[in-house]
Parts: C-alpha cells; structure tokens; sequence
C-alpha cells in the first residue's frame, strides 16, 4: 500500500515499523457539537484503518479529546456548566454519532485533563535542553531554535514571522514562539506545575499522548488539512525536540475540507451542519459514499441532495444481493477484489473503489438474467463494501414514512390508471418525481411497490 504524506509531499510505501501499524488521529475539541466536517474525517480514517486490517495488518488506534481551552472555558462559562459539563456532554454526542455513521471507535480516546503528568514532564525535559523559556507563569516553545521548524508545511520562518502576532498578556521572546504552559488567570481551572498553577498549551497535549500511547515515533498521524500549521507543525518541533528521535510519524495523512457553498465548514465561522442533523439525513451507508466518492485529499461540497442521490444509488447494490442462484457458470470475482485492492493501495483511492462495487453489482445482475452462478461474486460484493464500512442493509422505516404510506398508495394506483389509458409519458413523471424525493417504486409481478430511498 502506498500514502501520501504531507511531510515529504509524495506518496511512499507504507512499511509499519512493528507488528502493528500506530496511528494518531486529531480529534475534537468539544466546546460545542460536533459538526459534519468531523464525521467525514471519523469516515475516512475509519476506511484507513479497515483497509489495512483486511489487508492483514495489526492497527492500533488513538484519538484524544481536547477537554481543556479557552473555547472550552469560555461556552462553559456562557452556559452555566462547568467546562467538563460541557465537554463530557459534546464527547458523549460525537460518540453516538459515529456510531450511528459505522465508525468503529478508537483503540484509545486519551484526554487533555487526564495527561498532565506527562504534559509537565515533556514542557520540563524542553526548558532543561533550552528549547523551552519560562515567562512569568507561562511557558513558551522557541522556534527558532528547532532548525528545521516549517518543514511539515513547507514554508519559511520569514514567510511565518510575517503573519505572526503577541496576543494581549503574552510574554514571549519572539512573535513566533508559541505556548506550552499557560499561568492561571482569575477563575481558570488549573493544575499544579514546576512554573505556577496553570493549563497546557493547545499542541502539547497531543505530542504527550502519542508518545504515551504510540512511541516515539508512529507510523501514521491523520487529521484535517487546516491542522497542518500551526497544530501539526508545533507537534513535531516539541516531540521531536523533546525526544531526539526523527521522524515523530512516517506518514502525516491530511484529509480535505469540507465546505457548505465557497467556504470551509467550521464551528469559528458559524457555518457548521451538526453530526446529529447529519445522521437523520439519510441511512449510514449513504452518507459514508458521499464522502468517499472524492479522495479523501480532495475538498468536498456538502449536499443534502448528493446524500438521497447516493441513497437511491446504493438501491443498486442490494438488488445485487438478492437471493437467488443460478446454475451455470460462475461470475468470477477475483478480478473485482484485484481492481480494488489496486485503487485502495493508491493512497486510498476511494472514488475508484466506489466504482467497482458498482461494476460488480452491474455484472451480477447481468449474470443473473443469464442463469450464471453469482454466489461467490454476491460474497466479493459483501466482503468489499464491508471494507468500506457498508452494510447493505435496507435503511429502517421512521415514522414520517408510515404516515406517507396512505398518499404512496394513492400515487401508485393513478401512476397504474396512466399506464392503463397508455399515458406513459405522465406515468413515468410520477415515478421520476418520486424518486426526486427520495422514494423508489419498483414493478413485481404481484404489484407496484415503494420503498423510501
């Protein structure tokens, strides 16, 4: 298998440094809910990690909680709870959330609050090697003394000194330097340090849990693309300073961002669809193909629509995994499990992966009406989608749909008076219609029956 990694900008060979493939993935900050950009990178990475089971490695995987920030403190304080209130109750939400999308859970979900002794060691071994500076309760990282800061995002420290500022009660020596300590403030939460009562900084916490968690170097770090810089940079100068072990990971695996129209889904702008209106918007294995129909490096629209046109489009497939064998020759599948193995090796080809499952179900089909043995090629069809963390199952009627039902019947039975008085044309507008808004009807030799897409 081969992935694209940030760090050097081309795609490699993944060659797991033990008997099981490490990988970190950023996950959320719980100050509010979470939102669908986050369920599209639980998805990809979750299509990682089954991908490289089925191809027989071992994974071992960790997710951390960022349970402690100003964000954090700051809606808490808003809403009248306490800040773990408040991000036990978003972390609970985003679990059952991923849940309900086949997102198989983390190995580890470590959380800022819980790691601070390993937190106080790493900031400590960074003062002692002078790659870190008190400032009167704080601590900061300097960046100029790690020689080849920069190199995750590939730009200059003159490029970055441009853009970079002193926030208001910031102590530092260089506009660059960033926190790894912060000293209480009036009504913080706080833990006891070498430095004063204070809280970590944003990136020390992940480099002390993966190191924790993972080693001193992994073989995969994943998150969104707007964590490159600064988060992921200022990951690797303090673990790799701390430790004087390079690389921290192998592979740095970034997936795309997800926009609503021209601009990035993010709670800071406000323009965010919850994980939980997600969910309700169509069955699992819909919204997991609308987010792998693009590469997972790609940005990606989010789309209402594009999740019921994925939903009648997965119809398709479970036709293919009707009962019923014939007794011919058997439709061979090894040359659909060949294609996509061959689209995952390549960094996760996900839109080409899709494909096959479609092409598969297209000649099993075809196979069918021909009297040929479809068993084993239904069995690839399974084992494939599965990788993907499909199920194929018929998404669960609600209640919205019992009470549709009386009009659907009605629908049915003047869409058959059109057929009867040859109005063809007006028939197959009803059916068009229909399937517009989310409901398939299909011909059986005992009737017209509907199903909600």
């Amino acid at each position: 298998m081969k992935l694209y990694s940030t760090l050097t900008g081309a795609i490699q060979p993944l060659s797991p440094h033990g008997d099981a493939v490490t990988m970190y993935v950023c996950g959320i900050t719980p100050y509010s809910p979470s939102h669908v950009g986050h369920g599209m990178r639980s998805v990809i990475f979750d299509v990682l990690r089954r991908y490289l089971v089925y191809r027989g490695y071992k994974v071992r995987h960790v997710e951390n909680f960022t349970d402690i920030d100003d964000k954090l403190i700051n809606s808490a304080a808003k809403l009248g709870c306490t800040y773990l209130e408040l991000a036990e109750k978003h972390i609970q939400d985003y679990l059952k959330n991923i849940d309900a999308l086949n997102v198989q859970r983390a190995h580890v979900y470590p959380r800022a609050t819980q790691e601070i002794p390993k937190i106080i060691e790493i900031i400590d071994g960074l003062i002692k090697k002078g790659y870190a500076y008190r400032s009167e309760g704080d601590v900061y990282f300097r960046v100029r003394r790690d020689d080849d800061y920069g190199k995750l995002s590939h730009r200059s420290l003159d490029d970055m000194k441009a853009g970079a500022r002193v926030e208001v009660g910031e102590r530092k020596e260089d506009p660059m330097d960033f926190a790894l300590w912060k000293g209480q403030k009036p009504g913080e939460p706080a833990w006891g340090s070498p430095w004063g009562p204070g809280r970590p900084g944003w990136h020390i916490e992940c480099s002390a849990m993966s190191l924790k968690y993972l080693g001193e170097t992994m073989d995969i770090h994943g998150g969104g693309q707007d964590l490159i810089f600064p988060h992921h940079e200022n990951e690797i100068a303090q673990t790799e300073s701390f430790t004087g072990v390079v690389p921290m990971a192998r592979f740095w695996v970034h997936n795309g961002l997800l926009q609503l129209g021209n601009d990035k889904m993010s709670k800071s702008l406000g323009n965010f669809i919850t994980l939980s209106d997600l969910v309700k918007l169509g069955s699992p294995d819909a919204i997991r193909v609308f987010f792998l129909q693009s590469h997972y490096r790609s940005p990606l629209s989010f789309s209402a629509d594009g999740i019921a046109a994925q939903e009648r489009a997965l119809e398709r497939l479970r036709a293919a995994l009707a009962p019923g064998t014939g007794t011919g020759d058997t439709l061979d599948p090894a040359q659909y499990r060949e294609r996509f193995d061959t689209a995952m090796d390549d960094d996760l080809n996900t839109p080409r992966a899709v494909a096959v499952l479609f092409d598969i179900s297209r000649d099993i089909n075809r196979a069918r009406t021909e009297g040929r043995n479809v068993a084993p090629a239904q069995a690839a069809l399974r084992e494939i989608a599965g990788v993907l963390g499909l199920t194929l199952q018929e998404r669960k009627s609600s209640a919205a749909d019992t009470d549709v039902a009386p009009l659907m019947e009605l629908l049915i039975e003047t869409r058959a008076g059109l057929r009867k008085a040859k109005q063809y044309q007006l028939a197959d507008q009803v059916r068009n219609r229909l399937a517009e808004l989310g409901y398939t009807l299909e011909d059986t030799p005992s009737g017209t029956e509907w199903k909600k897409a």
